[in-house]
């Protein structure tokens, strides 16, 4: 929503003082040579046989000309003046009217209307239009544009089925689609529900992450239910003069009443219905918008057939006000779709696209585990997009892959130019942690290795989830640190040595350990406690200003945990790759020639007799990182 701007008074000045001159140039120039009755120059016989036939109406002599008209013509006359001495007896004997001037303009009347009546029209016609134009790029609610703007809500009104979403275009969403199914069923037939005294709730608030489809489901439901959809943004409601929001919550409400059965989206409530602080000096303008909006919602009656549907993100900013019965008496949570839902949602995306035979959607739906549909929408996207700049008719699994590295990690950069020491670093590191999330029994397997510098990073290892997780238990967070520490363990072991190249690993293995004691209370020392604020991210007028609620000494035991953590993690780390030596020098040397593995290349290594005969060509070949020292640790 674009802020109300006031107009610049100034232009309007200029523009009526150029409008007056072009007044006065009409009137100086044009409007004489438009008005002026037509004077015709004739020959001094032609005004002696005028008069002896009597056809001259009225005359005037003067110093050096006559000025006479005719009784049957408008026209005026003139012709010069001569020497004759019977010319006053034969005018007076032709019945001629002598005038002391005769007029040669049009009636006062007309003369007006064309000087000054017309142009003062033609130029307010343009003055208003010039208003207009400007009132709409200022965003139409100006005071400086009259009031037939102000407070009009700009909601998009679908009517009835013409947006054309169906419960069939959602997928992933079934328990949402099955809470939602009886508002639909309400607004078909409520006379069912009238009957035994049910009342449906007057409001829905869908919550849940963005991406996953609230915006979609609300359409969903007029569509199934075939009634009008007003739809508007929180946001639109903002506006730089209060009340003016409010207004706008008015008109809305009016409007939807007038439809009903009808549904009124609000899409990101939170941007008006935050928490109210009661600070003085607060946002009025808000806080009258978020009034206003209750108000209405509890003029509703059971009987008026709107209901009233919103999505939010941060359902936990909200106004408790929102939320009580009566209100948003129903919350409906939209999360991120499981393994069954992310394959319905990508075979829903995947119509129109041309899909090669090899394509295997419940595989793409593994390998995207807390992807929501937006997301996935995205993958596919941008898998047609790599198809058709590599020239390829079909999409296949490469070009998923591809688009699925893309967005999780980054665009390859192949034509990057990078030392064979930094290729043997890489190569290590990330058969580190490939090992590690292979042989720790809680992990999931690895689906694919790359040492192809990627996005920011030098390389990636890539795990397959088997199955999507509600939650994670210690054990699933302890041997999480560990693989994410694997790179760093196995660069220290093999190059003798650390890089930078584990500053990701680090950040996340250490806020993970820190969530582990702060949140979870997965600490033995400190016990089932959570210490700071439920949600990590502050919010501009809630956060600021909230005291930390533990001492310095716990603080300094918090610390300690989390150090205790991460150390006994890379402890174990180094353990377990000091175990599988022969292994780690194996992946290395398989990713140095391949640059990119899969699961199952990686896998094969394990087995003895495949990886004799890889470590058989490494030994052939120079490997700088290799020592005599290594191989006598094995």
């Amino acid at each position: 929503m674009q802020e109300v701007k006031q107009p610049n008074k100034k232009p309007f000045i200029f523009y009526y003082m150029i409008a007056l001159i072009v007044i006065i140039l009409i009137n100086s120039l044009l409007v004489p040579q438009i008005v002026q009755r037509a004077v015709k120059e004739v020959d001094y016989n032609t005004f002696m046989q005028m008069t002896y036939d009597k056809q001259i109406d009225e005359v005037q002599v003067q110093d050096n000309q006559i000025v006479f008209t005719a009784k049957d013509d408008k026209t005026i006359y003139k012709t010069g003046l001569m020497d004759d001495p019977d010319r006053t007896q034969r005018l007076y004997d032709s019945g001629a009217k002598f005038s002391s001037e005769i007029v040669e303009e049009a009636s006062p009347i007309l003369s007006f209307l064309i000087s000054w009546l017309l142009p003062l029209i033609i130029i307010i016609g343009f003055g208003q239009l010039m208003y207009r134009q400007m009132a709409k790029k200022a965003g139409g609610d100006s005071m400086m544009f009259g009031m037939g703007g102000m407070g009009k809500s700009n909601a998009k009104v679908y009517v009835k089925s013409s947006n054309g979403i169906k419960f069939t275009d959602v997928a992933g969403e079934d328990e949402a689609k099955e809470n939602l199914t009886e508002i639909v069923e309400y607004l078909h037939d409520p006379d069912k529900y009238k009957e035994i005294g049910a009342s449906m709730p007057k409001g829905i608030l869908l919550v849940g992450p963005p991406g996953t489809g609230k915006t979609m489901l609300a359409k969903a439901v007029a569509g199934e239910a075939n009634v009008p959809f007003f739809s508007m943004s929180g946001s639109e409601f903002v506006e730089m003069f209060v009340g003016m929001g409010a207004s706008k919550v008015r008109d809305l409400f009016k409007q939807a009443k007038e439809k009903a059965p009808c549904i009124v989206f609000i899409d990101e409530i939170d941007a008006i219905g935050k928490k109210r602080d009661g600070q003085v000096g607060g946002n009025d303008e808000r806080e009258q918008t978020l009034n206003q909006l209750l108000v209405e919602m509890d003029g509703f009656g059971i009987n008026e057939s709107v209901i009233i549907i919103a999505a939010t993100n941060r359902a936990d900013i909200l106004d408790p006000a929102l939320l009580r019965p009566g209100r948003f008496d129903r919350q409906v949570y939209v999360g991120r779709p499981d393994v069954k839902g992310r394959e319905a949602i990508l075979r829903v995306h995947a119509k129109g696209k041309p899909m090669a035979s090899e394509v295997d959607l419940k595989v793409v739906a593994q390998t995207t585990a807390g992807f929501t549909g937006a997301d996935l929408a995205n993958l596919l996207n941008e898998a047609a997009l790599l198809t058709a700049r590599d020239g390829k008719k079909k999409i296949d699994m490469e070009e998923i892959q591809k688009a699925l590295i893309k967005i999780g990690v980054g665009t390859e950069k192949k034509t990057r130019v990078i030392s064979e020491k930094e290729k043997y670093i890489t190569a290590y590191h990330e058969g580190g942690h490939a090992i590690l999330f292979e042989v720790l029994s809680e992990l999931d397997p690895v689906h694919s290795i790359s040492i192809i510098p990627t996005g920011m990073a030098g390389g990636y290892t890539m795990p397959l989830p088997g199955e999507d997780r509600m939650y994670m238990t210690k054990m699933m967070m302890e041997q999480e640190i560990i693989s994410l520490l694997g790179g760093r363990a196995a660069e220290e072991l093999v190059i003798k040595d650390i890089t930078t190249g584990a500053s990701n690993d680090i950040e996340r293995a250490t806020s993970m350990a820190r969530d582990m004691v702060t949140k979870y209370g997965m600490s033995e020392l400190l016990g089932p406690i959570q210490f700071g604020g439920d949600n990590d991210e502050v919010f501009i007028g809630r956060d600021w200003g909230h005291a930390r609620n533990y001492g310095e000494g716990v603080a300094a035991t918090i610390d300690q945990e989390v150090n205790r953590i991460v150390t006994d993690a890379y402890r174990e780390a180094k353990r377990l790759l000091q175990e599988n030596m022969e292994m780690l020098h194996a992946t290395a040397k398989l990713l140095v020639e391949k640059e990119k593995v899969t699961g199952d290349e990686f896998r094969s290594l394990f087995d003895q007799k495949v990886r004799n005969e890889v470590l058989g060509i490494a030994n052939e070949a120079e490997q700088p990182t290799e020592t005599a020292e290594n191989r006598e640790e094995n």
